[in-house]
Formats: structure tokens, sequence, C-alpha cells
């Protein structure tokens, strides 16, 4: 399924566009395997001091790992946990909306490592979050619609002008997807705050 080029660059092959992150793509011919057992820290990790997993449900879920980070680890410590975890739970196979909720949601992995404003905006522009949204991208492409629908929605109304619209709509166009794909995608990316007029 076609994404959002961030960067705004041509694309390769114009029927699968590319993000703008790396080339070297490792999820791009990955076939990710279902695991059967939920994914723990590692013993070295700064999540594995004290892990709080739940009881695992019948026929559950993919889930990401539950823990609390240790007072002491380093941001570099909490970026590669981030990127740890984001890894465990795309080998599982989920669909990208309980892949997002579970790392970048707002009770998430990622926000719960870096619940500090500047910590979270720095890993937001580092090479593991690019990552990360190299596997959204890729889940995207595998979840249809019935299993995105297993979230409730919710609808927004952006008003906007004609221009606009008419822009994106050729765009939308000329990925080959819809305005709702083509909007979720720019909504996913993030956005510098210079970009961002006052009210």
């Amino acid at each position: 399924m076609p994404d959002f080029h961030q960067h705004g660059g041509a694309y390769a092959n114009p029927s699968q566009p590319q993000t703008g992150y790396p080339q070297n793509n490792p999820y791009a011919a990955a076939a990710p395997q279902r695991l059967t057992s939920q994914p723990s820290p590692l013993s070295s990790s700064p999540l594995a001091s004290t892990p709080t997993n739940p009881p695992m449900p019948t026929n559950p879920g993919p889930v990401a790992t539950t823990a609390t980070m240790a007072p002491q680890a380093s941001v570099a410590e909490k970026k590669q946990e981030a990127l740890r975890v984001a890894r465990d739970l795309f080998r599982q196979s989920p669909d990208w909306v309980t892949f997002f909720r579970e790392i970048l949601g707002v009770e998430g992995v990622v926000r719960r490592l870096f619940n500090v404003p500047e910590q979270l905006n720095d890993f937001e522009h580092c090479e593991e979050y690019g990552e990360i949204q190299l596997m959204i991208a890729k889940l995207r492409e595998r979840t249809s619609v019935q299993a995105e629908s297993k979230e409730p929605t919710r609808v927004i109304t952006v008003r906007l002008p004609k221009s606009l619209h008419e822009s994106l709509r050729v765009e939308a166009h000329t990925r080959r997807t819809s305005m709702n794909k083509l909007c979720i995608s720019k909504l996913l990316q993030v956005v510098d705050d210079s970009m961002i007029p006052n009210d």
C-alpha cells in the first residue's frame, strides 16, 4: 500500500512508494513469524528490572512488552529498548492499529520510556523512530479494512481551502490510494514545531 513520503522525493516504483527513511529496508521482504509467547526484556535491558505482565487471556492477540523503565537508564538505552520492543511486536504480525497503539499510542511503550517532552521530541527525529515508521508502513500494506475495524474509529472534520483539498485529491490519485489513507499517512508523520502556526 502506498505511504506518504515525508520528504517529497521521487519514487522508484510508483505503484509502491518508499518512505523517506533509508532504502535498505529490512522489512520490505520480511515474512514475520507469529510468536506463540509474549516477548520479554533481555536480562541486560533497562526494562528488565521488574516486568509486570498480566496473565495472558485465551487466544491473545499481539502484545508489546509491559515493563517499567529503570531510572538510571540513558536516552540511548531507551531508544534501543523502544526499537527492540517494536521489533518483537512486529514479528507477531499485528494489524497496524494495534502496533501503533502499543508502540506509539498515548499509553504506548515510547511515551512510557520518554515521558519528558524534550526526550520524546529527540526520539521522534532519530534512526530508531524512522525504523518504527517503516514497520508501520509495512503493516499498513498487509492490514485489511476488517482488521482495522477492531478498534473503534473516530471522525474529525477539518476545514481546509478548496485548493488544498484539490491538491490532496490529485496526490491521492497519483499515489493510487484513497484520500483517507493518504491523510492518515500524513497524520502519522512528525511535524516540526516551526511548521505549526500559533493560534
